[in-house]
This record gives C-alpha cells, structure tokens and sequence, in this order.
C-alpha cells in the first residue's frame, strides 16, 4: 500500500482548504511583485493582508475559523490580500515576520498595525478597530 500520492510537495497546488478560505473572503494572492499596487489599488479601504504557509497548523487554524463564519469578517470590510510566505520568504523578511499567520493592516499604502496568530474573532476585530482609529488619525482603544 503506497501513500506517495498522499505526499505534499511545494510544486503542487495548496490543499483545497486555502482556496476555500480565500474564496471566502474574496482575497486577491500577491507576491512581491504585486503586492505594493494591490495595496495601492484598494484606495480609501482598509487592506489586510493574510501571511501563511502550506503545512502551517497555526495557518490552517486561522483559515477554518474564516470558512466557519466568513460573514462576521465580511462586515469588517477590508479588502482582502493573501501571500505565501514560504513561495515568497523576501515578503517576511520586508514586513520583518517572525511566525506566521500574520495579518497586516494597511491604508493608502501605510502600515498601520498587525494580529499575529489567530487568537479568535474578538482580537481579530480589536486589531482592526485599532487599523480604523490609526487610518483616521484618532488615539487607539485601550
């Protein structure tokens, strides 16, 4: 009995789980490339951008919490961005990534804030409650 087709190697596709998160959420995949005119390309919306890995459990915890209720990110309205960053380890090494998944807020190009790791929905929106206050100038929530 043979499990090498079970194998996962980086040439082959991500398992179907990353693509129903994105599709989910409507995230647009960038690279290093593209990622700074994707940004650029969301004008006055608040951007986030999801950094994972394939075989990252944490990733992959944060990916079923999106396909178990996409709506309650959905209402956050942000213009959603994922990026591999084992196919693109320059893009860790820019935004200075220590682990992952990491989740970057930016507006008009400007970094305003990250959640790293997905601690749950509550700290998620916390996150990008703060991104909103920075974008407009206002103190940040306590």
């Amino acid at each position: 009995m043979s499990d090498a087709h079970e194998s996962h190697h980086p040439s082959q596709p991500e398992p179907h789980l990353d693509h129903r998160a994105f599709d989910a959420l409507g995230m647009q995949s960038v690279g290093p490339d593209t990622i700074d005119a994707a940004i650029a390309a969301a004008g006055d919306d608040l951007v986030c951008v999801f950094f994972w890995g394939v075989d990252c459990f944490n990733c992959e915890m944060a990916k079923k919490a999106i396909l178990a209720d996409p709506d309650k990110l959905r209402v956050l309205n942000l213009r959603w961005l994922h990026t591999n960053v084992y196919a693109h380890p320059e893009l860790g090494r820019r935004f200075g990534l220590h682990g992952i998944p990491v989740f970057l807020f930016f507006h008009k190009g400007k970094k305003l804030g990250r959640a790293t790791g997905w601690h749950g929905y509550g700290q998620f929106a916390a996150a990008v409650g703060n991104a909103r206050l920075k974008a407009e100038g206002k103190p940040l929530a306590g």
